[in-house]
């Protein structure tokens, strides 16, 4: 591995040198293991901590079969499917294993004892399997995390549909948590040159699903002028919803839980912001009881900071907590798009504010390659920057884990895998020059 690595930090290094690299027998990954699936029995979500079950394995390499490449990782991210993932829940992510495993030969071999986990990276291409003719060894990648068949018509129209939709690293093994990758060659999309390893590694999966979810056809189709209104606004992926409403000439309303997550949804240029805990906002009374009294408090707020206006659109991920007050706030013929439900997935909401004010719910569930590439190409173009915020070492990706769960983190958690240290893999040092501030801005906020 260390020849990888020596290797692929090379300002000069070629495809032929790439090729030439010998393959490790094994490389580290951070897995849960089958065998630890009942160790939060009885626990509530809240007490479960990542830290007990996400470990750093050594993992036998596997080999790219057709369509497939094999990624030198530099650099992953934490996403909140690395927690289901790492908490066992709703369900053992096994059981995805299991169920991708019956569909071929090649996807046997996902289904494993172990899991590694992880839905972003940036790194080097390896190796690629037969069929793979876009991407060669030592071409600079970041990557999606959709994974797909595509041998089904429903798929080609929106490669979403396709009823082998997966996300990889999530219902798939060999994620990006980890020294090499396994991921399907239709995953890989150019590195942004001006970022580091670890920056570029961290906008995929949130940036590209807020793009899906605001700006495309498949989702709210944002327009200038829009009232967005974006809980979470700070976090990993509502940072991302936050910027692509105002590149779209979109009015963000901005909800946070503290004053520094207030602040920094104002650095990004929102001029509209709610502290929902210093404001006191309690959508419900107990665990079984809304309060359509807080609702009608919040929409007032709302309309406090738009002049009069309801939200256009509602960017929904928190789910449960605060679907109610979601759909009540959205304006007549307005929208609700969601693809989450971290605060749990039974939503209740009052149907009357729904069909009477002709609005609409649309999932939204991550996006598809063509969403994908346009959300990437935003961000190698400058037009929208990482949040990043912390970088861990890949031994203590774990410790990431855990606080992406608590919410104790703002934007996206970083983990260096085979990048010695942070600030390397720049090449555009123009265009960053250029950007430096905001793609600072998450990494200078202090608790």
């Amino acid at each position: 591995m260390d020849e990888i690595i020596g290797a692929l930090l090379s300002e000069d290094v070629a495809s032929r040198d790439v090729t030439g690299l010998r393959l490790p027998d094994h490389y580290r990954g951070n897995a849960v293991l089958r065998e630890n699936t009942s160790i939060f029995e009885g626990m509530d979500s809240k007490e479960k901590d990542p830290r007990k079950s996400l470990r750093v394995q050594e993992i036998p390499t596997p080999r790219p079969g057709p369509g497939e490449a094999l990624i030198a990782v530099m650099a992953s991210a934490i996403n909140y499917n690395t927690v289901w993932s790492s908490i066992f829940e709703p369900i053992p992510t096994f059981r995805f294993l299991e169920s991708y495993g019956r569909l071929s030969e090649q996807a046997r071999r996902h289904d494993q004892p172990y899991h590694v986990l992880g839905s972003d990276l940036a790194g080097v291409v390896l190796r690629t399997g037969p069929g793979v003719n876009r991407w060669r060894p030592g071409d600079r990648v970041v990557a999606h995390c959709l994974s797909v068949e595509l041998e089904s018509p429903d798929g080609h129209d929106d490669t979403l549909l396709d009823p082998e939709q997966r996300i990889w690293g999530f219902e798939t093994n060999f994620g990006g948590l980890a020294e090499l990758a396994l991921v399907k060659s239709n995953q890989l999309m150019p590195k942004p040159e001006h970022l580091t390893w670890e920056e570029a590694a961290s906008p995929g999966l949130v940036n590209s699903t807020a793009y899906r979810q605001l700006v495309s056809r498949n989702g709210a189709q944002l327009k200038q002028g829009d009232n967005v209104l974006i809980w979470g606004a700070s976090g990993g992926l509502g940072s991302y919803a936050t910027q692509l409403a105002l590149a779209g000439g979109a009015n963000p309303i901005c909800v946070v839980s503290s004053p520094q997550k207030a602040a920094i949804c104002h650095s990004m240029g929102a001029a509209a912001v709610i502290d929902r805990n210093a404001e006191g906002f309690r959508f419900w009374k107990d665990e079984r009881s809304q309060d359509p009294k807080e609702w009608k408090r919040f929409g007032q707020r709302v309309r406090e900071l738009t002049g009069g206006e309801d939200a256009d659109i509602v960017f929904e991920h928190p789910g449960r907590e605060t679907f109610g007050a979601s759909v009540y706030v959205t304006r007549k013929g307005g929208t609700v798009v969601t693809c989450a439900s971290t605060s749990g997935y039974m939503h209740e909401f009052d149907n009357r504010y729904l069909w009477m004010s002709l609005k609409r719910i649309v999932g939204s569930h991550f996006a598809n390659y063509r969403e994908a590439w346009e959300a990437n190409r935003l961000v190698a173009k400058g037009k929208v920057h990482p949040t990043l915020s912390k970088v861990y070492p890949l031994e203590e990706a774990a410790q990431g884990a855990y606080e992406v769960h608590a919410n104790l983190h703002q934007g996206k958690v970083g983990i260096l895998c085979l990048a010695p240290q942070e600030g390397l893999g720049v090449r555009d040092h123009e265009l960053r020059a250029r950007h430096v501030d905001a793609i600072n801005r998450f990494r200078e906020q202090k608790d």
